[in-house]
């Protein structure tokens, strides 16, 4: 991480002791700020309210509440990460449709669990390889059915989106067809930190909480079609 930045702020929350320990004792070592840990549901709500770190790297299956945290805390600015021993389809959907921004499973490596809060810190959508599909192919099924349910003419989907620029607009795009920050910025020649910025413009216009609220509203837009 760098040094002329502020650490991220991360809470760990996990029931299993030696791997919370160790999980923190590494990203500790790698630079984060962890603020706290916790070992159920209650008290990971009420320690990511009091501390509001940047990133919760959560187990999907705490004690009380389990996948409930994600609902309990969707009015904060913290990105949640959940980091769980399953890959289960209908667990990965569920997390995600509760508001976390990724979804890692606990065979990752060290440096991919680092990287993978580093990208949630950013507002990036990180996923163990081959889940990202999972989810755009989720959303895509969800914006399909909404498209044969009877709906008022006002509430069709439409690829235009006034709020936004013609930048944004085009980024957001990019973003609906599972494209990470870098690969935008590749494909657009512009940096990395500047598609970070429009994203986060984009998310503040819209009203939007992270980049997997972002991907299902493009997504309900059409944008994820060519133009």
């Amino acid at each position: 991480m760098s040094e002329s930045t502020a650490p991220l702020k991360v809470l760990v929350a996990d029931d299993h002791p030696l791997w919370r320990d160790a999980l923190v004792r590494d990203l500790e070592d790698a630079g984060f700020e962890v603020v706290g840990t916790a070992a159920d549901g209650p008290s990971t709500v009420r320690r990511t309210r009091a501390t509001t770190p940047d990133v919760l790297v959560l187990d999907l299956n705490l004690p009380q509440l389990r996948g409930e945290v994600c609902t309990a805390i969707n009015d904060l600015t913290t990105k949640v990460l959940i980091l769980s021993a399953s890959g289960e389809e209908h667990d990965v959907l569920a997390a995600v449709k509760a508001g976390a921004s990724g979804y890692l499973v606990k065979s990752a490596s060290p440096q991919e669990i680092r990287d993978a809060v580093t990208a949630t810190g950013a507002g990036e959508a990180v996923f163990t390889p081959g889940l990202a599909g999972l989810v755009l192919g989720e959303f895509r099924e969800m914006r399909s059915r909404a498209r044969t349910a009877p709906t008022p003419a006002e509430e069709e989907p439409t690829s235009s989106v006034p709020e936004l620029t013609e930048r944004e607009t085009e980024i957001l795009r990019y973003v609906a067809m599972g494209m990470t920050a870098k690969e935008i910025a590749a494909d657009l020649v512009i940096s990395h930190r500047t598609v970070q910025n429009h994203v986060q413009n984009i998310l503040g216009k819209l009203h939007l909480h992270n980049r997997v609220e972002l991907t299902r509203f493009a997504i309900s837009r059409g944008l994820d079609q060519p133009e």
